[in-house]
């Protein structure tokens, strides 16, 4: 007996297929590894065009105002046109749409409101194929008879080593041949993202979603949309309190990542393919984090462990980079911090998959997408004002403390105590 939550096999009996989920895996690193050069690249094509931290924070809002539009239509549409087929149009749509900025900017020219619209249109594709491959990981999990902790904590991790490994390689690349050419890369991760869905992610999944059956799972359409996701979150007190502590600590972190970390590798190490460097770091911390979480962390979760990670994740880094922190003392905070992000994320996925049926999982998914990105634009942009009126070292202070603040919260908020019920010992496996 091993004490995990395991999701159902589609047939008694049946081999555990492994092959299907470790293809969305794999798809799932190639999409995300291109998104965290775009994450980088963008921000310095809009210093380095402009040299104003304003600027970088408007090319922020046009990244994360599509996050909230996508968000709120994308779950209805994946569970509209089906999981598998939601996943492979939206990568591919990203791929053109990413393309587009190298081409017409070593042909026509790429005039800053034209990158900001092409920023939009691939912001606006990316929720409804994230939120995709999202919903498919029970019923994957299923068919290789995998603890649906452990196939949280593995797609984390997959997350994690995207981002560590797409950040090292803008950083490269942005140091080599310059930001836009960059962008060839990402577009060919969503390629390569479409192609293993589409050859290795079965069409019918026996108990699961698929694209003969709208992407339920049951054949049958559960009523309403976006609407519907949003009022299940609303019934669900633990659900409600994550996605509001997600809302406000977005608003720093998205302001971190589209102006602060860009402007203080740019003016303060006075050198901006440092980004990718400090983004890696955190990145490959997080990878550990989210590792040791599959393998052992899951075991211990609850409101003690998710607030202190939460505090850890954000505040050292901000503090740090306040202090004027060189590289040799950023780099290790960063990772740290990293380490204790790594755990934050399957420990909401988890409990989000206990709670959320599969007739719902896409609306809620996308409605959860949306919830949490809606501070993002405002966040993105009062970042670059901060930074113009107020200066660099005081608005990391500003965040680090609210970070600290914030993180704390779920030990004195009763809706978390969710988290200790969501603990993923309800059913034993054999």
């Amino acid at each position: 007996m091993t004490g995990e939550l395991v999701a159902e096999p589609a047939a008694t009996g049946t081999p555990a297929r492994r092959l299907p989920i470790i293809a969305l895996f794999a798809a799932q690193f190639f999409s995300l590894s291109g998104n965290a050069i775009a994450l980088i690249a963008i921000p310095i094509i809009a210093l380095t065009e402009t040299g104003s931290a304003l600027a970088a924070g408007v090319a922020g809002v046009f990244a994360t105002v599509p996050l909230v539009i996508g968000g709120a239509l994308g779950g209805v549409l994946v569970d509209r046109f089906g999981y598998r087929a939601s996943s492979i149009v939206a990568d591919v749509a990203s791929c053109l749409t990413v393309l587009a900025i190298p081409i017409l900017s070593g042909t026509v020219g790429l005039p800053f409101g034209v990158l900001l619209a092409l920023v939009f249109l691939g912001g606006l594709l990316d929720p409804p194929g994230d939120t995709a491959k999202t919903v498919l990981v029970p019923e994957l999990a299923a068919l290789a008879r995998m603890p649906l902790a452990r196939a949280a904590g593995a797609q984390s991790t997959v997350q994690r080593t995207a981002s560590m490994v797409g950040a090292g390689t803008a950083g490269v690349l942005v140091a080599l041949i310059g930001p836009v050419p960059a962008l060839i890369v990402d577009a060919g991760g969503f390629a390569v993202s479409a192609l293993l869905v589409a050859l290795l992610v079965p069409r019918r999944l026996s108990g699961a979603a698929s694209d003969d059956d709208d992407g339920t799972g049951t054949g049958e359409r559960v009523p309403g949309g976006f609407v519907a996701g949003l009022r299940f979150i609303a019934a669900s007190p633990l659900l409600r309190a994550i996605v509001l502590l997600v809302t406000l600590t977005n608003a720093i972190d998205i302001a971190g990542l589209a102006v602060l970390k860009p402007v203080y590798a740019t003016r303060v190490l006075d050198d901006p393919a440092m980004l990718g460097f400090m983004v890696g770091c955190f990145a490959a911390g997080a990878l550990i984090g989210s590792a040791l979480f599959g393998a052992f962390g899951h075991r211990y979760s609850g409101r003690l462990m998710f607030a202190t990670c939460f505090v850890l994740a954000g505040a050292p880094p901000y503090l740090t980079m306040a202090l004027g922190g060189g590289l040799p003392v950023l780099l290790p905070v960063l990772a740290f911090s990293g380490l204790a992000a790594g755990a934050l994320n399957p420990m909401m996925a988890t409990a989000m998959y206990g709670q959320v049926p599969d007739g719902m999982r896409a609306r809620v998914f996308g409605a959860t997408t949306a919830g949490v990105a809606a501070s993002m634009p405002l966040g993105a942009l009062l970042g670059g004002v901060a930074v113009e009126q107020l200066g660099l070292a005081p608005t990391l202070v500003v965040c680090g403390v609210l970070y600290v603040v914030l993180g704390a919260s779920p030990l004195v908020i009763r809706s978390f105590s969710g988290l200790e019920a969501a603990r993923p010992t309800a059913r034993a496996a054999l």
